[in-house]
């Protein structure tokens, strides 16, 4: 194995996907979102910057070509198993605006990759399409903005999960500024919708490109008569 700095990049990238579980184990919100949007929006910047280094500086290796596409699931995944639950309520149940778009995204995540393990040899087939490096982009700012949603959402006690006991009390007892806490709340429905949007675009992409993928599978995919 060729340890390169693109593929330093490329592995840090891939540890940092279970790292933004971590900040909600060991840190109150909204300290953790703004853990995790850190942690995501650095890794996400890798996944541009490994990928430039490597073809700039010819250190295109077949290691940073396994783990690239593993790095960018996990980080897609890992991220939405921990939107998803941060947006559940336990009255109201899961958020159906994320959890659908979340759903169509990992489900063809898995079924491109199980498309392309079976096709093995021939996997060249289905190669990255500028389409699905968009696709790939806009999830990830997607993924960032309902990040960022947290470190408003101590405005929302009542739907908020792990908020710091002390910001909690402070707003309970009605300390707060009213005009300040008008603007985060306005801030709090501005981000999420334009994230709940950027994911919906995404899912969107997600499917078109998926089923690019499977009409380009479909030729050996057919039994010999």
């Amino acid at each position: 194995m060729t340890w390169t700095v693109p593929n330093i990049l490329t592995l840090l990238r891939l540890l940092a996907a279970p790292g933004v579980v971590v900040m909600f184990l060991y840190f109150d919100r909204p300290w953790a979102d703004w853990f995790a949007l850190l942690l995501f929006v650095s890794a996400a910047i890798t996944d541009f910057v490994d990928g430039y280094l490597a073809r700039a500086w010819k250190q295109e290796t077949k290691l940073g070509a396994m783990l690239d596409p593993i790095a960018d699931k996990a980080m897609v995944v890992i991220a939405f198993l921990v939107i998803v639950a941060l947006n559940s309520d336990r009255r109201y149940g899961m958020d159906p605006w994320i959890l659908l778009p979340a759903t169509l995204i990992v489900f063809r995540e898995v079924f491109v990759s199980g498309l392309r393990e079976f096709l093995g040899d021939t996997a060249g087939t289905l190669k990255v399409t500028k389409l699905a490096k968009w696709k790939t982009t806009v999830q990830m700012v997607a993924i960032a903005v309902l990040f960022s949603t947290g470190v408003f959402e101590h405005m929302y006690i009542e739907r908020s999960i792990g908020m710091d006991r002390d910001i909690v009390a402070e707003i309970m007892s009605g300390g707060d500024d009213p005009v300040g806490l008008r603007l985060l709340s306005n801030l709090y429905w501005w981000f999420w919708w334009l994230g709940v949007g950027l994911l919906w675009i995404a899912a969107a992409l997600t499917a078109i490109t998926g089923w690019d993928y499977l009409r380009k599978a479909m030729p050996y995919l057919r039994d010999e008569p």
